[in-house]
């Protein structure tokens, strides 16, 4: 099991993986940022030998934190401190169609 740090990015390979290098950690690193969108909140990548002789690659993204805003009654709203009792009421009691609270991770197969 070998474990590199790239740019501030952890790399860790399987325990299958015995001859890993710090140069092919770089390259891992530079395979994923080139290739998907949010490459600056890359925090981790974790490599795994498969049956076949290529390997899966799983990297995990740092959270990044926002203000929600909502359109309710034709206004945009970010905060809902300032409404009233049924206001907040009336925004509570409504169906929710997005789940944010889960963390995102992502596998790629080269």
């Amino acid at each position: 099991m070998q474990d590199f740090t790239v740019n501030g990015v952890s790399v860790h390979f399987d325990e299958s993986i015995t001859d890993a290098s710090e140069g092919e950690a770089k390259s891992y690193v530079e395979y994923v940022k080139n290739n998907i969108l949010a490459a600056p909140l890359l925090r981790s990548i974790d490599v795994t030998l498969c049956d076949d002789g290529l390997v899966d690659v799983t990297y995990k993204l740092d959270t990044v934190k926002f203000e929600r805003i909502r359109r309710i009654t034709g206004y945009l709203v970010g905060s809902l401190d300032r409404w009233n009792d049924s206001k907040q009421a009336e925004e509570r009691d409504r169906i929710k169609h997005a789940n944010f609270d889960n963390e995102e991770e992502t596998n790629i197969h080269v």
